[in-house]
């Protein structure tokens, strides 16, 4: 089984000759010293990190970086120029992101030059499991400015002697399908619901065998049910991406082994702490995902909480490499919603029950309140084959989800499923339960 091709990159980052073994111990001690000249960096020019480090010493070892106090993303919305190292001259790129179903402030996030050639480097080395020269590449996701993900995609591919064609977001699935065939794709690249609604149309079998090698799934949390899917039907091999706009775009990419994300560890020192005490967990329980640059210049995070929900996997990876494996992110912290009766509801669980269903093609879920009792209202996109049959399958697959089943029980819940004609998800914004309770409280 070939190593991730992370590995011999990350050896080259690191100053590592080529003969010489790629170890933890060097590879920690390389994050600690690039660790610790971030945060110098960041005192000295940033007028948030001068204040919020302010009585902290840098750390003598990686395990004393938990002394350090979390940046949130309240901070970055708060004053996001205040986190600046470099002046505003000198920033290339600034992505405004904004949250799903709220209305706080947006996070606008600042990159340099050299801080997105990071990322192009890291596309470059991590799609090299799944594509080879000579291929070409559909990329399912924003392209058409400069250095936006599909455009750093592209620059990475072409590094490759792989073509990238930018399509943008899926709106016209039998579009994209007819693309894929006249184009001679090898690759895909796209969200997780967006690929899910290629591979269930119609025209989706009528693709000649192994047309498409391989699909990379990024920007949102992947269902089990979605990689079978995808798998069964075009016989390519299905890999995840994990990564978000705060970390640069990108984060970690699986192997030829598909069993967890290996990280950039040259570019990233990754956490995973306890939500609640902010306690770091030991390899094998799940927490949220934190981070801290060690190579961007121009906005540096650190100890940046992602939401994210994950464990690192304690087995080292079958393809042989030393570097640490991410469990495939299992939802986010704000993907959960309390219901009335104490229950717990996650996207997650709702994801798993309701995208084996062959009909659905993607869903949003809506909680709120009518005369004292939660309502949860599941709005679906269905196939054409769909003679209004999705809606029963979709009540009765909810019952499936404990949280569901025992707040039916108890009387505290009621489901309400309806069909919807238009694409629910548009890939901008991650996906959750939307909860609108609270926007009846006075």
């Amino acid at each position: 089984m070939p190593l991730t091709p992370l590995e011999p990159w990350i050896k080259s980052k690191i100053g590592l000759a080529a003969t010489e073994p790629l170890t933890r111990p060097l590879l920690e001690g390389y994050q600690l010293r690039k660790l610790r000249e971030t945060m110098a960096h960041a005192r000295r020019h940033s007028p948030f990190y001068r204040k919020h480090l302010q009585g902290c010493g840098e750390p003598d070892s990686l395990e004393e970086v938990a002394l350090l106090p979390f940046t949130s993303p309240a901070d970055v919305q708060e004053d996001d120029l205040r986190f600046l190292c470099v002046s505003r001259a000198e920033v290339a790129r600034v992505v405004t992101l904004r949250s799903s179903g709220t209305t706080a402030p947006a996070k606008r996030l600042h990159f340099t030059a050299a801080d997105l050639e990071l990322t192009v480097n890291f596309f470059h080395h991590g799609m090299s499991t799944m594509v080879q020269p000579g291929q070409r590449v559909l990329i399912l996701m924003p392209g058409e400015l400069p250095g936006s993900v599909g455009d750093q995609l592209v620059k990475g591919l072409r590094r490759l002697e792989v073509e990238g064609i930018v399509h943008g977001l899926v709106h016209d699935a039998e579009e994209v399908l007819h693309s894929i065939e006249t184009l001679e794709i090898d690759c895909l690249v796209g969200i997780p619901v967006q690929v899910l609604a290629l591979a269930r149309h119609p025209a989706a079998t009528a693709l000649p065998p192994n047309r498409l090698k391989s699909v990379l799934l990024s920007a949102d949390y992947v269902p089990a049910a979605i990689v079978l899917e995808v798998s069964a039907v075009w016989g390519a091999a299905v890999y995840n991406h994990y990564g978000m706009t705060e970390m640069g775009l990108g984060g970690g990419v699986e192997c030829s082994r598909r069993c967890g994300y290996h990280l950039r560890e040259a570019d990233l020192y990754v956490e995973v702490v306890d939500p609640e005490s902010g306690r770091p967990l030991p390899d094998g329980e799940r927490g949220e995902v934190v981070f801290t640059t060690l190579t961007r210049w121009g906005m540096p995070l650190i100890r940046y909480r992602t939401g994210d929900l994950a464990r690192f996997l304690p087995e080292p990876c079958s393809c042989g490499t030393v570097l640490r494996r991410l469990e495939r992110a299992r939802g986010r912290l704000a993907g959960t919603v309390r219901l009335s009766n104490g229950g717990a509801l996650d996207i997650t669980d709702l994801d798993e029950a309701l995208f084996p269903l062959p009909l659905l093609l993607d869903y949003q879920a809506v909680l709120s309140e009518d005369d004292g009792r939660d309502v949860l209202d599941v709005t679906i996109k269905t196939t054409a084959t769909d003679n209004g049959e999705a809606s029963h399958q979709v009540l009765r697959a909810l019952f499936d989800v404990p949280a569901v089943r025992a707040a039916v029980a108890d009387g505290s819940l009621t489901l309400r499923a309806a069909g919807h004609g238009a694409f629910i998800t548009t890939g901008s914004i991650k996906r959750t339960v939307l909860d609108r309770r609270k926007e009846h409280i006075c």
